[in-house]
């Protein structure tokens, strides 16, 4: 049982003296996700990142609430005794046949924790259902993430409630729900008058999403939607009304960006009082001084892959050769492949016209459905390693012999020291090694080959990897770990060693790859229609010159943007080395801006906000 997992004691004792040191009447704060303690997509990054700078900030008096996950708490949580005013309001809501834990989240900083168990009000479901509908006009719904959402509310609901009774009015009680998962308890909260100040973000609206997918006038006829008719055209109502009810009954309703600003008002019918843009813990990518080393290790280990992927079929100047990538969720228009795809076609053609010595590999890093990985492309790494253990042999028996030689005063022939069973080795691995076939675009076997949308318009671009193609492309359909028997090494370490970042997504509420590959000190581009790119335009002035580049999408149509695209892709692979060099240290260096010890401010300002408005 996760309970009889030790804790650490000098951290307890650590907090102790926080809380000695703390007067009683500081406001407590509770952030509430469906994400806590439970990867799903990036609101984990967003909490997990943030921790150290809220703890700087609030200490013990910080604590978030998360849905209980078995597997996973089983490695990321850590039991604490109900010593404290949370872990009391826990026992008293055991004591009322709620399934709560209270503990320690086991990320940089450590922090309180409560993860509730939503299968321990499965019994009342139908009656929790009833009541949204009848209070909130929430519509019945037997989704597994609607019935998830309703659970998770009452329990939620709850919690805050014994809180509140058991610290009010001596102390202010603040309340953060992120997304429509976990927002149905805050019209819930406020219907029973609860005393507490309540924020709530949404990261990107239901409906939004919906709309985004697929339609390249999405942005254009926004101000003539209509959410609620959307939602029921999407069957998504019940999600979108736990939305929308959130979002009016919050005291301070915040969302990631000024682009998602403008959907919030339209489809959500209230606009947002603070903006609470997206950071990282910068300092966990730091390495001062060694970042320059690091993109020359990892980028050998991109040159290995190189050489067993197309070597085979023929070769290319691995000094001259550039290596880009795009990364995330398998959204191929949203997160704008179909523009990157259409911008390496036009690169293709143009570094082929002006003879260009640089070649450029491209890796797409995406989940797609896949059997395997591709057979010829295990083959080749295989084969890798056998010319590596026969070059040590090699080396080994050509060194010694050398040696020895010239302690005689002679000079060897270097011919003559090679063994003949190593040099028979190694010219049936070279038979064996070259092909005739050009190298694929794809390292794994599809489950649906045919009618994957990014193989569908490689093959439509006429980007096969052919010889005299100077751009090559490489769609990986998993993501980068170190346990990939093409890779070998973690995500980070690949974007380390890779030139630049491409990220121009259609539908981007934020956008935490671009950040994360500047924050590795890679340069990245960006789009308008990407929270983060709209923020760079806005507040960082001369961003291209810093290596974040942003490609107009808002007022531009498909052709003209794969036109932008390709300009500034073109422009990087004519960028000498000292200039890319340049760039990474300008790049690396300005990635401190978006550290959440900077950004966490915003925060601040929601919850002070919150609280006038409670206590006005």
């Amino acid at each position: 049982m996760p309970s009889s997992i030790p804790r650490s004691t000098d951290q307890d004792s650590a907090d102790e003296r926080v809380i000695v040191g703390e007067r009683r009447t500081e406001p407590l704060l509770m952030e509430v996700a469906w994400e806590v303690c439970n990867q799903v997509g990036g609101i984990y990054t967003v909490l997990r990142s943030k921790v150290p700078s809220m703890l700087r900030g609030w200490g013990s008096r910080y604590c978030l609430v998360g849905p209980y996950n078995a597997d996973t708490a089983a490695v990321e949580f850590e039991p604490a005794p109900l010593d404290d005013p949370v872990g009391r309001a826990v026992r008293q809501l055991r004591e009322m046949g709620y399934g709560a834990h209270y503990g320690r989240w086991l990320v940089s900083g450590r922090p309180h924790v409560v993860l509730l168990d939503t299968a321990s009000v499965a019994g009342v479901l139908d009656e929790l259902k009833y009541r949204a509908w009848a209070d909130h006009g929430i519509v019945h719904s037997d989704e597994t993430n609607v019935n998830n959402a309703v659970a998770f509310g009452e329990m939620c609901r709850a919690l805050l409630s014994i809180l509140a009774q058991q610290e009010s009015p001596h102390r202010p009680l603040v309340a953060h729900f992120h997304e429509w998962q976990a927002g149905l308890a805050i019209p819930m909260l406020r219907r029973e008058s609860w005393p507490g100040a309540m924020v709530f973000t949404t990261h990107a609206t239901m409906v939004g999403r919906y709309l985004a997918t697929g339609n390249t006038s999405f942005y254009d006829q926004l101000p003539l939607l209509e959410g609620d008719r959307e939602a029921k055209t999407f069957n998504i109502q019940a999600q979108h009304q736990i939305e929308k009810a959130s979002a009016h009954a919050a005291h301070v309703f915040t969302t990631v960006s000024d682009v998602t600003a403008e959907e919030c008002n339209h489809l959500l019918g209230r606009k947002p009082d603070v903006l609470l843009p997206n950071g990282l813990n910068i300092r966990r990518f730091t390495a001062i001084h060694e970042f320059q080393t690091l993109h020359k290790q990892y980028k050998d280990r991109l040159h290995e892959f190189s050489v067993g992927h197309f070597f085979p079929s023929y070769n290319f100047d691995l000094d001259n050769t550039l290596y880009m990538f795009t990364s995330g969720r398998y959204e191929y228009a949203n997160k704008g492949m179909d523009l990157t795809i259409e911008a390496l076609a036009r690169l293709n053609h143009r570094l082929r016209e002006a003879a260009s010595p640089v070649t450029v590999v491209f890796f797409i890093i995406t989940k797609a459905p896949f059997r395997s990985i591709n057979v010829h492309a295990l083959q080749s790494r295989a084969m890798l390693h056998e010319f590596r253990t026969a070059a040590h042999a090699v080396k080994e028996s050509v060194g010694d012999g050398l040696f020895l030689a010239a302690t005689w005063g002679e000079i060897a022939d270097l011919n003559g020291l090679m063994e003949d069973y190593w040099r028979l080795r190694l010219r049936r691995a070279i038979q064996a090694w070259k092909s005739d076939v050009p190298p694929g675009i794809v390292t794994h076997d599809l489950i649906d080959d045919v009618n994957d949308p990014v193989l569908q318009q490689l093959r439509a671009c006429w980007l096969f990897n052919r010889e005299d193609d100077p751009v090559k492309v490489v769609f990986h359909p998993d993501f980068v770990q170190a346990t990939s028997p093409l890779f070998g090494m973690e995500y980070e370490q690949f974007v380390r060693g890779c030139h630049l970042g491409v990220f121009p997504s259609y539908y981007e509420p934020w956008g935490y790859t671009p950040l994360e590959s500047i924050a590795l000190g890679v340069p990245a581009v960006t789009s308008d229609l990407s929270g983060f790119g709209s923020y760079l335009q806005q507040l960082v002035p001369e961003h291209a010159s810093k290596g974040m580049y942003v490609v107009p999408r808002r007022h531009n149509d498909f052709h003209r943007a794969a036109d932008e695209l390709t300009d500034r892709l073109f422009q990087f692979a004519s960028l000498s080395r000292r200039d890319r060099i340049a760039l990474r240290n300008s790049v690396e260096s300005f990635s401190e801006h978006f550290d959440w010890h900077n950004l966490g401010r915003h925060y601040t300002e929601a919850y002070d906000l919150a609280l006038a408005r409670v206590s006005g």
